[in-house]
């Protein structure tokens, strides 16, 4: 019988130490205004779950959709910045 932690070294060859690097916490960083906006979203979903939408629910849903889509506009924006050098 083959045990699986010889077949695991093989596959995780490289050393890994759980840790995000400086660059992926830059990107979380980037992205934080945008991951807010999804949270908050879905907090607003969540709460119209269990009962029916009221007109105030649905306008909620909406605030929090039209913040996220504003929200992915300005990221995509700043990262396309980022790329061209500003140049754009």
């Amino acid at each position: 019988m083959k045990t699986i932690a010889a077949l695991q070294a093989v596959v995780t060859a490289s050393g890994f130490d759980g840790e995000p690097s400086d660059a992926e916490l830059d990107a979380i960083e980037r992205e934080m205004p945008l991951i807010l906006a999804e949270v908050d979203l879905l907090d607003v979903e969540i709460m119209t779950l269990d009962r029916p939408a009221t007109e105030l629910d649905e306008r909620r849903i909406r605030r929090a959709r039209n913040r996220v889509l504003a929200e992915r506009r300005d990221l995509t924006n700043r990262i396309g910045t980022v790329l061209t050098g500003g140049a754009a």
